[in-house]
């Protein structure tokens, strides 16, 4: 069985690539993404988020910092740096809290500060 860190690598690996459809493979069909401010529910409404994410934001990479585990829940530290298209680069810090299920997410609450993102 894979771990939630390895889902998770495997998920941001997906994200750094920009493809929406491997991203979603990640995700239960009824799983919960809760970016701040939003809760989207099932793959229609997570997939507006990373669409838009990466139009805004064709570039990213992500490192993972750190690593809280209890059994099939973790909370994981990480570094985002984003490029829109003009160029720009945004660095964010953030926390994945995530609960999967049959390894693949069941919930994914991420916490960071979007207004970075509007410099």
């Amino acid at each position: 069985m894979k771990t939630p860190r390895e889902i998770a690598e495997s998920y941001w690996k997906a994200e750094c690539a920009r493809d929406t459809a491997a991203v979603l493979s990640h995700y239960h069909q009824d799983a919960v993404f809760c970016p701040p401010g939003q809760e989207l529910k099932g793959h229609e409404q997570i997939a507006t988020f990373y669409d838009a994410s990466g139009e805004s934001f064709p570039g990213l990479k992500v490192e993972i910092l750190h690593e809280v585990r209890n059994g099939d829940e973790s909370c994981l530290e990480w570094y985002a740096t984003l490029t829109d298209k003009n160029g720009n680069v945004f660095n964010i810090p953030g926390v994945n809290v995530i609960k999967i299920r049959d390894e693949k997410f069941e919930s994914v609450h991420a916490y960071f500060d979007p207004t970075v993102l509007n410099a």
